[in-house]
């Protein structure tokens, strides 16, 4: 018999069966998370554009001090002796003093130092950093130094950054889980009856009262979940959770999150793939709220950002 031209055996039907069931799965699964270039691509221009903010002259990553400031006079400079101490070889001895009266805070230049306002002018007199209902407040320079004035509770403080600090030149960017498209969910916001607010702890133990604008509620790992969320502008969510990745994957503390104001349907999308740390991971001199007791998730969110350094 010619073989070349014999029939081939028809597959059992039950292999046959088999073969297209996992080769659809294989397809939907690679399909899911390789044909949809476009998702990927925008994912990726916002991580890019979260590296660039971070590594900014306004970015976390180039702090390089908290200085919480006392009533009256508050002396800084290199020199030790100084009650607010700024970095030996970019500050003179003696910079300047902060002075605490009530609400505000104002700054007077060392004799024969050189400081500058936002303008490249230089500071001359006693110069108002903080005044109640002023938002935001002047920051002012001297070489790569800059600070300004920020209010924690009923507490202010100078927060110092140095375009030159070691945080910026040795950040390697952040590592990620992979990006799955299983973790973008639809939530459903549920809006208090009537406005409330919810207790805000941070890192440096004051405690905030924050505007809850609800509860986002949604599906994930086959259970409901539910999220308190507070405003983050005029059209978007701030999410602060905590998950079982935090012990060893992820920062221990929570991470952040942030969503669109739901539609006239009541829904939005949390993309957990742009779940990024606080800005605690990368440096000592931050403040971060953590994420409230309820907003405790009880599974492992296994995409965004991983844990980055030791703070």
């Amino acid at each position: 018999m010619n073989t070349l031209h014999q029939r081939p055996e028809p597959l059992n039907r039950y292999a046959l069966a088999f073969f297209c069931f996992w080769g659809l799965a294989l397809l939907v699964t690679v399909g899911f998370r390789a044909e949809n270039p476009a998702y990927r691509e925008q994912l990726e221009r916002w991580h890019q554009k979260r590296i660039e903010s971070l590594k900014s002259e306004s970015g976390w990553l180039n702090l390089a001090g908290l200085f919480w400031l006392q009533p009256g006079a508050n002396p800084a400079g290199s020199d030790p002796n100084n009650l607010l101490m700024f970095p030996a070889g970019k500050a003179p001895d003696q910079l300047g003093t902060f002075r605490l009266r009530g609400d505000t805070v104002t700054f007077t230049a060392a004799p024969g130092v050189v400081v500058q306002d936002e303008d490249r002018q230089p500071v001359l007199g006693e110069k108002p950093l903080f005044v109640p209902d002023q938002k935001p407040g002047p920051v002012l320079s001297h070489g790569p130094l800059r600070w300004f004035v920020i209010k924690r509770g009923n507490r202010y403080a100078i927060r110092l950054r140095d375009l030159e600090s070691p945080f910026l030149s040795d950040f390697k960017g952040i590592d990620r889980y992979p990006v799955d498209e299983h973790n973008q969910i639809k939530a459903r916001l549920e809006r208090p009856e009537t406005p409330r607010t919810i207790p805000i702890l941070d890192v440096t133990g004051q405690v905030s009262q924050q505007p809850l604008v609800g509860t986002l509620v949604f599906r994930m790992a086959g259970k409901t979940h539910r999220l308190d969320a507070v405003s983050e502008g005029p059209d978007k969510l701030f999410i602060l959770f905590g998950d079982q990745t935090n012990r060893h994957e992820t920062y221990g503390s929570g991470r952040f999150l942030y969503a669109d104001i739901p539609g006239p349907d009541g829904l939005t999308t949390l993309d957990f793939n742009q779940s990024i740390n606080p800005p605690c991971a990368f440096t000592p001199y931050a403040t971060c709220p953590l994420p409230p007791k309820q907003n405790q998730l009880a599974l492992a969110v296994r995409a965004g950002e991983k844990r980055y350094g030791d703070h």
